[in-house]
Parts: structure tokens; C-alpha cells; sequence
């Protein structure tokens, strides 16, 4: 496990950097990526750290997340500059990388893709990616239903968070990230085919 001095370093880093609800859900998705990590053979320390981590930019300003990306060489496409709730997954993703020397590429790419996710994910980067929409806090509707079926199957949890995502997105007239549309494509294609065997 990560050692005690490690989490004691990330834990006030965190409280520094964040809002009391945000810090909590930090807590919250450390412990469900977590249990993701035990239900389907990722490594926990490494679940532990990206769901403890995965918002360490969240509250930051718009201009400051900008300035994150430039100095990290991140190119924002058009999608994502007209959505800047994407951009702490990048520049989460760059501050562990440049301010916090952490070079895992588990870590930093499930920090990356736990907002959109893609085509191609991780272990890692899933159960990550699921631990945030079931952390203990969360209480959208049918978050229960993500909770059982992250229980399973973690890509039937994520075609599930991405098909509520992706019309909730469209519903408010917002952009879709192209990366979130490769990762259903590619869990529909996965599911026909598994159908067809």
C-alpha cells in the first residue's frame, strides 16, 4: 500500500487545493476505485492514488487549468475548448506529471480519461473512470443501477455511464467529446460481437 507518508503528503495537498465537497468525493472515489481494483484484478495502490488524485485540478480557475495545459504541451481540439469541464482531466493528468513527479502511465492516463474516457481503455483507466460515477456521494438517478452493474462488469457500467452521459449531453445542446463517442462505439461493437459468438 502507499505509504503512509506519501498519503499523508497527498491527502493536505489535496485539502489545500480543494473544496471541502470536492475533497470528499476524492476520498469517496479512492475507496470505490478501491474495491473496482479488488472486484477485477487492477492494482489497488495505483486505483488508490488516480482516484484519490483525479480532481486535484478541479478547483482550479479556468485561466490557471489553461496556463496548466500550455506549459504541458496539451493541444486542446475544438471540442474540448468549447468544454472546459474536460479540462482538469488534462491538466490533473499534467500536474501529477510536472508538479508531483509521478510517471506511472496507469496513473496519469486513468487521471487523464476519467471524465470521457476512450476507445482502448485500461484496467486502470476504467475502473477509475466508474469509480467516480459511483462514488459514495453521488446520488444522480440511476446511480444505483451503476453501482449493480459495476458489481459484474465494468464495461457494461461504463456503456451504461456513457449512454446517460452522452443524452444528457446532447439533451442541454452541449458538446460531445469525440473521445467519449470512440469508447461507446467500441463497447456497442464489443457487445454485438460478443452477441454473435
Amino acid at each position: 500500500m502507499i505509504d503512509e507518508k506519501t498519503n499523508g503528503y497527498y491527502l493536505s495537498l489535496l485539502r489545500e487545493r480543494l473544496k471541502d465537497r470536492r475533497y470528499q468525493h476524492s476520498l469517496n472515489v479512492a475507496e470505490a476505485a478501491v474495491m473496482l481494483a479488488k472486484r477485477f484484478g487492477a492494482d489497488e495502490d495505483k486505483a488508490y492514488i488516480a482516484g484519490l488524485l483525479h480532481d486535484i485540478t478541479k478547483n482550479e480557475t479556468d485561466e490557471n487549468q489553461l496556463q496548466i495545459l500550455e506549459r504541458g504541451g496539451i493541444m486542446l481540439t475544438v471540442t474540448q475548448k468549447n468544454n472546459p469541464k474536460l479540462w482538469h482531466a488534462m491538466s490533473g493528468m499534467v500536474y501529477l506529471r510536472d508538479a508531483l513527479g509521478i510517471t506511472d502511465e496507469e496513473i496519469l492516463g486513468a487521471v487523464r480519461w476519467h471524465t470521457t474516457g476512450k476507445a482502448g481503455m485500461t484496467l486502470l483507466e476504467k475502473v477509475v473512470f466508474i469509480a467516480d460515477y459511483i462514488s459514495a456521494e453521488r446520488d444522480y438517478p440511476d446511480v444505483d443501477v451503476m453501482r449493480r452493474l459495476s458489481e459484474t462488469s465494468l464495461d457494461a457500467a461504463a456503456l451504461y455511464a456513457l449512454k446517460y452521459s452522452l443524452r444528457t449531453l446532447s439533451e442541454k445542446e452541449k458538446p460531445i467529446c469525440e473521445d467519449s463517442v470512440a469508447y461507446y462505439n467500441e463497447l456497442i461493437i464489443g457487445k454485438r460481437k460478443d452477441r454473435s459468438e
